[in-house]
């Protein structure tokens, strides 16, 4: 998806702020506090983004939250996606909500809207990565401050539980900090390594493994305006597959157009490896490690 398209209100929100919208309506302070909080025993009522995100929270809360994703399905494009009046209602009954942010999921600040006094996270603003790509789940470093906002949120829903947020999100970290390790340890092995790629979803993890994205300025440009790719750029694109100038194609599996299938074709055709990455957890998968760990096996599998 685009990184400039414009942001929303909601996602431009502070990472360390959390906003309760409605808390006003209340009659008194005493009244919005107890509002946003759950006594021990009740589940929490999560709502996130996509299941990516919403794997985060589950890793987290464990069995004290009850999780609703927004976008789950791994066979559409989250580009296009409309709402629906149930998206509203569990929105609405939401304690904590985990946007994206980053001019991803504008459509969500609409939904946050009916959470009044949820705790509300943006996680493009808590990342901080410096970096306008918003694709933030693939960096390590920030699912980590990610995972750490979750807990200390919780926390404050269910205080009689914060101890048991705050270990489950550690766990989290430290199984993070594992992959990590991993991914440094795929550029060690292969450096100089240069990929290409219809969008630049996995940027962060690239990055993390000192892979050289070698997708052509243009391209990338025309993909991020959502114009269409200038036929020179495409014919430079072809080059660089049919000539195996690259190791591999990192593909959005859910975003096709004749372009990518045109990529796709010519890297299977050049034995030049493609790895599929995507925007949502792959089916039959709810674990963000179990996933990310499958993408790095992937990405390793290339470069070999």
């Amino acid at each position: 998806m685009s990184s400039r398209r414009t942001r929303s209100v909601f996602a431009a929100a502070s990472a360390l702020t959390v906003l309760a919208f409605g808390a006003a309506a209340c009659s008194s302070d005493d009244q919005a506090a107890g509002g946003t909080q759950v006594a021990a025993g009740e589940k929490i009522k999560a709502v996130a983004v996509t299941d990516v995100w919403g794997s985060v929270i589950t890793a987290v809360g464990g069995d004290k939250v009850e999780v609703t994703s927004i976008i789950h399905d791994p066979s559409a494009d989250p580009h296009s996606y409309e709402t629906t009046a149930n998206d509203a209602l569990a929105a609405k009954n939401a304690k904590l909500l985990l946007a994206n942010g980053g001019g991803y999921d504008d459509f969500f600040g609409k939904l946050a809207d009916q959470a009044s006094g949820a705790k509300k996270l943006v996680a493009y603003d808590i990342a901080a990565t410096g970096n306008e790509n918003e694709h933030v789940w693939y960096s390590l470093p920030s699912v980590e401050k990610i995972a750490d906002q979750v807990a200390a949120q919780l926390g404050e829903v269910q205080p009689a539980s914060k101890d048991v947020f705050t270990a489950n999100a550690a766990a989290f970290k430290g199984k993070v900090e594992e992959l990590l390790k991993k991914v440094t340890a795929v550029g060690v092995a292969h450096p100089g390594s240069k990929v290409i790629a219809t969008e630049p979803v996995a940027h962060y993890l690239l990055e993390s493994a000192k892979v050289t994205d070698a997708t052509p300025k243009a391209f990338s440009d025309a993909v991020e305006a959502e114009q269409d790719v200038p036929a020179a750029t495409v014919g430079e694109v072809k080059r660089l597959i049919t000539g195996k100038q690259v190791k591999a194609l990192v593909n959005n599996a859910q975003t096709v157009t004749p372009v990518t299938q045109q990529m796709v074709g010519d890297a299977k055709a050049s034995s030049v490896a493609v790895i599929d990455v995507s925007e949502t957890l792959p089916a039959g998968v709810t674990d963000y490690i179990v996933w990310m760990t499958k993408e790095v096996d992937a990405l390793a599998g290339a470069l070999s």
